[in-house]
């Protein structure tokens, strides 16, 4: 099919920090909506759903990784490169080669899981998440699809349809995933209330009641999502039917004739394999925690119950231990810790995608000062995001997730794991972007080795710590921080080697880090101070308003913010000029 062709003025190209802000936008958006889905499912479906929910969900993301493949960004990267040469014919070629290819693996990974679910569950000894794989699975293709257009556009450095598609998703999710658990949940405890029976089934009380209904309204919940990835889609293919990709027939017409549409194939694959491989390891990296905390504590309740049980007396529901469902409990406790952590690589990952473009760019021309202020904008950024969010998850855990999920009785597993999950978020999020900037730069391999020997010490630290009774489900928590401590570590160390640039750690890490130390620090005073007098969940959001309040000012007598950066915001003129004139830049 001819792709449209649109005026001159169709396309959109944002900067590195414009795209990052289009997209960073998109993610809080897509965020809150996640927030008000996930936050109210967990108090219909409560652990033992969200555990449900989360072994269906980390099953299906590897398979998703290995049908896309990592053409995603194979696709962005090549698209950015051929941009930068002004080939618009193969920027077209890309887009038609890639369709086959996702139509064929998608339906592959959808087979997959079908075919995969019954076993996995059985592996595990969790049943109960079988109808949520199934509903899940359609989600692959969908997903496939999906990722066709992103790839796509974020070459073009255009990030606005996949903020709009992302959003688009989580709304759908909100609203028919959400009210499905609901009515699901109400449906069952109804039956229960009229007939003493739960889908037909007998039930001696109303806790077992709740428990058999919680796999179906999971399901309901994972339907939500399924379908929020076939509306995401279908915006996308009606959004490039009608507008196009900005690309003017002038410039067709200008552009040299693009490569045979099997070379481009080649070129896509040949990309492909080893990022895709690395967005394998790290979805895998789910698949090892749901494997993992639910086999080996299934371990440690058969050999030592006692002490797993002593360390949360009063804190599992006793519906749970007589059905020996506590490793499905637990692994839900664990969710929720995983649902706060994996709000701050989200948002970074905005920063990544928007920098391949960008960085590709300045590599591919040669233009060292562009390539050297692109890297330290994109690490900078980062760390101004991710060090505060981070460090003030792990010191504020206990009130966050009080606040988040409210003060029942397992809250305090859920800020365990908190702890240590907040400082292994900080060096999730700056995976991403430096993972991106590596492929930017051509060394598609790096993230590919670096991500495996990561993933090799996270399976052997969970599974040797999660089966020590005392740590149980901590021990996922410290082989997280330590995969994305190595890979990051690593990964920066590389990116300077292969560019010979060495960027300013100073201002990259070491202002951004004293600024959240400070605001940390008040907001935890502040929290403890506010608690005396003021509910619980009032004293800590005033903390955390004054702990953002902190942290600008801090950050602005410290000079942490560049002037460079706040150029690339849109109207960055104007604000540069007000910050300047405080003398709060530099």
């Amino acid at each position: 099919m001819k792709p449209p062709s649109p005026s001159p003025t169709a396309r959109t190209k944002q900067s590195f920090l414009h795209g990052a802000l289009i997209l960073t936008v998109g993610i809080l958006l897509v965020k809150l909506i996640g927030a008000m889905f996930k936050v109210p499912l967990t108090w219909v479906i409560q652990e033992e759903g969200l555990g449900y929910f989360n072994t269906a969900y980390n099953f299906y993301s590897p398979i998703y990784s290995l049908a896309t493949a990592g053409f995603p960004i194979a696709i962005a990267r090549m698209v950015s490169e051929n941009y930068a040469r002004q080939r618009y014919r193969d920027i077209r070629q890309i887009h038609r080669a890639s369709i086959p290819i996702f139509i064929i693996t998608g339906s592959l990974g959808l087979l997959i899981m079908l075919v995969g679910a019954p076993f996995y569950v059985h592996a595990i000894g969790n049943q109960g998440a079988l109808a949520s794989m199934y509903f899940l699975a359609p989600a692959i293709l969908f997903s496939c699809l999906t990722a066709i257009y992103r790839g796509y556009y974020e070459g073009l450095s255009n990030m606005y349809p996949t903020a709009i598609s992302e959003i688009i998703e989580a709304a759908c999710k909100l609203a028919l995933g959400l009210s499905g658990a609901y009515l699901v949940v109400q449906w069952g405890m109804q039956e229960f209330q009229n007939s003493g029976t739960v889908f037909g089934q007998p039930m001696v009380s109303e806790a077992y009641a709740q428990s058999a209904v919680l796999p179906a309204a999971a399901a309901a919940a994972i339907a939500g999502v399924t379908v929020g990835s076939l509306f995401g889609y279908l915006f996308l293919l009606i959004r490039h039917k009608t507008r196009g990709d900005g690309i003017t027939p002038q410039e067709l017409a200008s552009a040299p004739m693009s490569e045979p549409f099997r070379t481009v194939v080649g070129r896509l694959i040949k990309t492909a394999i080893p990022i895709g491989i690395g967005a394998l390891a790290v979805n895998v990296a789910g698949l090892v925690d749901t494997t993992f905390l639910q086999t080996r504590i299934r371990d440690v309740m058969a050999a030592n119950p006692d002490i797993l049980l002593g360390m949360y007396e009063g804190m599992i529901p006793q519906v749970n231990i007589a059905a020996n469902t506590v490793p499905n409990f637990l692994y839900g406790c664990y969710s929720q810790a995983m649902t706060l952590f994996m709000l701050v690589p989200a948002v970074t990952q905005a920063f990544g995608i928007s920098a391949l473009p960008s960085v590709t760019s300045a590599w591919t021309g040669g233009n060292r000062v562009q390539l050297k202020t692109s890297m330290e904008s994109v690490l900078r950024i980062t760390c101004l995001f991710c060090i505060p969010a981070g460090l003030g998850m792990s010191v504020m855990s206990g009130p966050v997730a009080r606040l988040i999920f409210g003060a029942r009785a397992s809250i305090p597993i859920t800020s365990r794991v908190l702890v240590i999950m907040g400082l292994g978020a900080i060096f999730a999020s700056l995976s991403t972007p430096v993972n991106s900037m590596l492929q930017a730069v051509g060394r598609v391999d790096l993230p590919v080795k670096l991500l495996a020997v990561g993933l090799v010490l996270k399976v052997g630290v969970d599974y040797f710590l999660s089966g020590i009774p005392q740590i149980n489900i901590l021990g996922s928590g410290a082989g997280t921080l330590l995969c994305y401590l190595v890979i990051t570590s690593f990964g920066i160390f590389f990116l300077c080697r292969v560019t010979k640039i060495k960027p300013s750690f100073l201002s990259a890490f070491l202002k951004p880090a004293v600024a959240s130390l400070i605001c940390c620090a008040v907001s935890y005073v502040s929290q403890i101070l506010l608690a005396l007098f003021l509910p619980d969940r009032v004293a800590t959001m005033i903390a955390l308003f004054i702990a953002v309040i902190v942290y600008i000012i801090a950050l602005l007598f410290c000079k942490g913010i560049s002037k460079t950066d706040v150029l690339m915001l849109p109207k960055g003129q104007k604000i540069a000029k007000i910050l300047e004139k405080h003398n709060w830049i530099r």
